[in-house]
């Protein structure tokens, strides 16, 4: 059981947590495209990933819940011509936000409390590799419709390098 107060927490700092992410964002000159944004954007762009991350930790992994919200954001940033590297990077930064609060900001006054925190991570890292694949999967549907509609690209050349079955589903 995951605690509340972290549940509480995720949900109620989550600009806080974005605030903590937007400055390992400015610390990172590789991710040029994240850096042209304004510190507002930044943060309300990244603060919607605490609330799911919350929800799921409270009440389980929904894959289709997750699914859709990563695959909207694959699709928005290939559309706003992010790289993919870029992307993925950021979301490895949101990931270090939360688990650098629950290494130093959660509470660990016993060994309970730490066996709890080291699960908690867990599933933490569970819920931003799923994003991963899941950005993955928005970001080259989002290339392969935009190649196949604007670009003129034959079906036969975009069969040869998009392998993939994508998530396909209406927004």
């Amino acid at each position: 059981m995951v605690d509340s107060i972290l549940i509480d927490t995720l949900n109620i700092q989550a600009r806080d947590f974005a605030a903590r992410w937007k400055a390992l964002i400015r610390k990172s000159p590789q991710l040029k495209h994240y850096n042209s944004m304004s510190d507002e954007e930044l943060i309300e762009i990244n603060a919607k990933y605490y609330p799911l991350l919350a929800k799921t930790l409270d009440r389980g992994l929904d894959r289709v819940a997750v699914g859709d919200f990563y695959v909207k954001i694959g699709k928005t940033r290939e559309k706003s011509a992010f790289p993919i590297s870029e992307v993925i990077y950021g979301l490895n930064l949101a990931q270090q936000v939360v688990i650098g609060y629950l290494m130093t900001d959660f509470v660990l006054d016993s060994t309970v409390r730490m066996y709890q925190a080291m699960g908690i991570v867990n599933r933490v890292s569970e819920f931003f590799l799923l994003g991963c694949f899941y950005i993955t999967k928005g970001f080259l549907e989002s290339t392969y419709q935009e190649m196949s509609q604007t670009e003129n690209v034959s079906e036969e050349l975009l069969k040869k390098y998009f392998r993939d079955d994508f998530f396909f589903k209406d927004n």
